[in-house]
């Protein structure tokens, strides 16, 4: 496949094996606290490329994005921060602080004043994770409005340089709506990464990649129909297991925030097949919770979080968590993933200062086994990232717990921890690294 895993990680799938560590200490997961004193400035490890995901520098360890930088000054974008992995884990001083400033590509002479991650993948196939970003260009409301996506090439020093504007073909594009939100993904399945834009109404674009380093595809068609509105952004997942990457649409959300969902299937002519429908929810997240052989998902809602075994299957059960957001990630290493269940006003998913986390087993999710991760900095607490980072073959939970407005991070203050998964417990009561995102602004490169 050649599927991205983000650092959004809403669609991730994850299915690694783990050995036997109960016979001595990992001494990987002794906690290292940066937060408050700014971890020294580290280069940035210089890599060959692997196909690795999220791995901007080419090393074979992943990395971590950042959107939300706590900061001075009101309405402004901080930018983007990335934090470089090593086979040990992340380690906050090799950090690099990316802003339209500094890497944005330039639209009739003006600079985006927005500058904000939206997916990751290696879209030119050389090894290194690119990076896509959506700007803010000038507009003045008259035909369609210009592509406000542009890309960060990976390479060995990780993600450097000015971005290029992503080439949306006219004849890919339909009315007057931005060409946004993408998706990566093999949909295709000829092993290079593709593009998914939303184009119009219930249309969308395809790209097929590889791209070139101007941001122009290998191809692109017409539009096509699909069900839905709007495409969540986050990972394409090989749903059917067919060898093509399948995208999710969604209609435009009502007033509770949920909205229906509808799985469009990929194909040697691209997403073009619609697949299951899903029941209204806020956020979906796939995975393989261990009823059966085949993908689940579990769709979260004003009402609860919805279970879907095997999809397009008919296997289904529910949660009483409400409002909650969903992830899933092999945190034990057995090859089923966890449910990971974030925010939320009552039930299963508790306060926004916990995150709930739901074993997966070979019987299915279950709801009685769970491990409450409360992290001692207070706040509200997000998910920011599911994945191995340290390459123990289970995956890691990145938090991040904000105090203050997180619309407004001129007044917020915020710590990163990275919590190791575990083979018993799912994952570490203690973070194995924590950090502030105030951390960036130290670097000077900022707007």
């Amino acid at each position: 496949m050649g599927t991205a895993a983000v650092v959004s990680c809403a669609l991730l799938l994850t299915g690694c094996g783990g050995g036997d560590d109960a016979a001595k200490p990992d001494v990987r997961h002794k906690p290292v606290s940066m937060a408050g004193k700014g971890a020294a400035q580290l280069p940035v490890p210089s890599g060959k490329g692997s196909k690795v995901d999220d791995d901007f520098n080419g090393d074979g360890a992943p990395d971590l994005v950042l959107d939300d930088l706590v900061h001075s000054g009101h309405g402004d974008d901080a930018g983007i921060g990335v934090v470089y992995g090593s086979e040990s884990g992340l380690r906050p001083g090799a950090r690099q602080l990316l802003s339209a400033r500094t890497n944005g590509a330039r639209t009739k002479g003006e600079l985006p004043a927005a500058f904000e991650s939206e997916a990751s993948c290696d879209l030119d196939k050389d090894g290194f994770t690119d990076l896509l970003v959506s700007t803010d260009p000038p507009y003045d409301g008259q035909g369609q409005p210009p592509v406000p996506l542009q890309i960060l090439f990976g390479s060995p020093k990780g993600l450097s340089g000015k971005a290029v504007k992503v080439q949306v073909p006219k004849q890919s594009r339909i009315g007057n709506d931005w060409s946004d939100q993408p998706v990566c993904g093999d949909f295709d399945g000829d092993g290079a990464n593709d593009l998914v834009l939303h184009a119009s109404g219930a249309r969308l674009t395809f790209l097929r990649g590889p791209f070139k380093r101007t941001g122009a595809p290998r191809a692109a068609g017409k539009p096509l129909a699909a069900p839905g509105n709007d495409l969540v952004t986050g990972k394409a997942v090989d749903v059917d297991r067919d060898g093509y990457d399948d995208v999710l649409v969604r209609k435009a959300a009502g007033a509770s925030g949920a909205a229906a969902g509808a799985l469009v299937l990929g194909g040697p002519k691209g997403p073009a097949e619609t697949g299951v429908l899903f029941p209204a929810g806020t956020d979906t997240a796939f995975g393989r919770f261990g009823k059966g052989k085949g993908t689940d998902a579990a769709i979260a809602g004003p009402k609860g979080v919805a279970l879907r075994y095997d999809v397009p299957g008919t296997q289904r059960a529910s949660m009483e968590s409400r409002n909650v957001a969903v992830d899933t990630g092999d945190l034990d290493g057995d090859g089923l993933s966890e449910l990971i269940l974030s925010g939320g006003s009552s039930g299963d998913g508790g306060g926004t200062g916990e995150v709930r986390v739901f074993r997966g087993r070979t019987t299915g999710l279950d709801k009685n086994a769970s491990r409450l991760v409360n992290p001692s900095a207070k706040g509200t607490t997000q998910v920011l990232a599911v994945a191995d980072f340290d390459g123990d073959k289970r995956a890691d939970l990145v938090l991040r717990t904000y105090r203050g407005d997180a619309e407004d991070t001129g007044d917020a203050e915020d710590t990163v921890g990275v919590y190791p998964g575990v083979k018993v417990d799912l994952v570490s009561g203690k973070p194995q690294v924590t950090f502030s995102t105030a951390e960036f602004l130290a670097l000077g490169e900022g707007d």
